[in-house]
């Protein structure tokens, strides 16, 4: 270790980089493998979302823009979240333009923790909120959420204020839950704000995940506490635009000019013709996700079913593209060593549980974002696993 090195920002010792990309690339030379593992799409970005793009740079618009963003993505956002979850925002104070809903973690919670205040982060749950907590000198406390069908309940967030409210500064809501797939209904929103309210903490609500709800339709937090809540979203998932780096930050005017100062100092302007494409996918193809959720959800029966025969029992998806699935007795339990072992014995790549915090050791998570052919394929392949190697 140089000099220098060590006098970098100590808490970067505390973090590794992620597990979850450095199992894919691994297991990513085994010849023939059939990956599960990345939250990445597998339909195109529609036609008409990428000629928009295409205009804008034949247009020579490639220039910065607004910090938080061009108006009329601003504009076309604030109606795709009006007209899908009733949600109001001032297109010109409210809303910020990420790149990506990564970004908008980092500047949202760069922008509101102090050294030594903490987060409520119930889990399993998306890996990055703590990396970024820690960086800021924040304290993670981590809520397992695995006794409750994967759902934070209301006595247990009371419980977790009460036992940490000298330094309580947020919580984290993420649903559809990303590595669960489990979801909120309005009730359970309703009941974790009237928690919430008693208390001067921030709620960051990802909901990257909205258009992907499969059972019902999905509500905000921010249409019940509009007041307490930082909402994160963006076009990744619904218009399969991972790439384009797109997301979206909303919340109280003054929440969000605060935010906008981190935001404007880390990336500038989201980029230029990025922004084109997402105004025309939430302008005119407001209901491209939901051509790709009916997919979705047959491909999630699909697996479920093969899953239950090979003995594994999953968590009730009702929402992105995740099976959270529990490795059946008599298998290998450490979910690290089991991924492993099924990388290169039935070689099928899925997600350690153990990545996604208290509550996931035991668990694989498996992305149904990849083609029937191969879901079937990799359903075959961990029934015959199973039979092999079960005690």
């Amino acid at each position: 270790m140089s000099r220098l090195s060590k006098t970098m920002k100590k808490e970067l010792a505390q973090i590794q980089p992620s597990s979850i990309l450095a199992f894919n690339q691994e297991i990513s030379a085994i010849p023939d493998i059939v990956k599960l593992t990345l939250g990445e799409p597998d339909f195109n970005t529609p036609d008409h979302v990428k000629q928009a793009a295409i205009k804008a740079i034949e247009n020579n618009d490639s220039h910065y823009t607004d910090s938080r963003g061009t108006e009329g993505l601003r504009q076309a956002a604030t109606h795709f979240l009006n007209s899908k979850y009733d949600l109001n925002y001032d297109p010109d104070t409210q809303v910020l333009v990420t790149t990506g809903a990564t970004e908008g973690i980092f500047s949202a919670l760069t922008a509101i923790l102090n050294p030594g205040d903490s987060v409520i982060i119930p889990t399993p749950i998306f890996p990055q909120y703590i990396p970024v907590n820690i960086l800021n000198g924040g304290t993670p406390i981590f809520v397992d959420t695995s006794d409750n069908g994967f759902v934070l309940s209301p006595e247990k967030l009371q419980a977790t204020i009460e036992a940490n409210k000298d330094t309580v500064k947020a919580i984290v809501l993420n649903f559809p839950n990303n590595p669960t797939g489990v979801t909120y209904k309005k009730d359970d929103l309703e009941k974790l704000a009237a928690v919430i309210k008693q208390y001067d903490i921030f709620v960051i609500s990802d909901e990257i995940y909205s258009e992907l709800t499969y059972d019902g339709t999905h509500v905000s937090m921010a249409s019940i506490l509009p007041e307490q809540t930082v909402l994160l979203n963006g076009a990744s998932k619904s218009h399969a635009m991972t790439g384009w780096r797109i997301g979206l930050l909303c919340g109280p005017v003054d929440v969000v000019t605060e935010i906008a100062k981190v935001h404007q100092f880390a990336i500038t302007s989201a980029t230029t013709n990025a922004q084109a494409a997402a105004e025309e996918a939430f302008k005119s193809g407001p209901d491209d996700g939901q051509k790709m959720r009916v997919v979705y959800q047959e491909r999630r029966d699909l697996l479920i079913d093969g899953l239950q025969k090979a003995g594994f029992e999953c968590a009730s998806p009702n929402g992105a593209f995740y099976l959270f699935a529990k490795i059946p007795a008599g298998l290998i339990q450490n979910s690290v060593d089991f991924c492993y072992d099924l990388a290169r014995k039935a070689k099928v790549a899925v997600i350690a549980g153990s990545s996604f915090g208290p509550g996931g050791e035991g668990y694989v998570r498996i992305s149904y974002a990849a083609s029937t052919e191969n879901l079937k394929e990799a359903i075959k392949r961990i029934q015959q696993y199973v039979t092999d190697n079960q005690d």
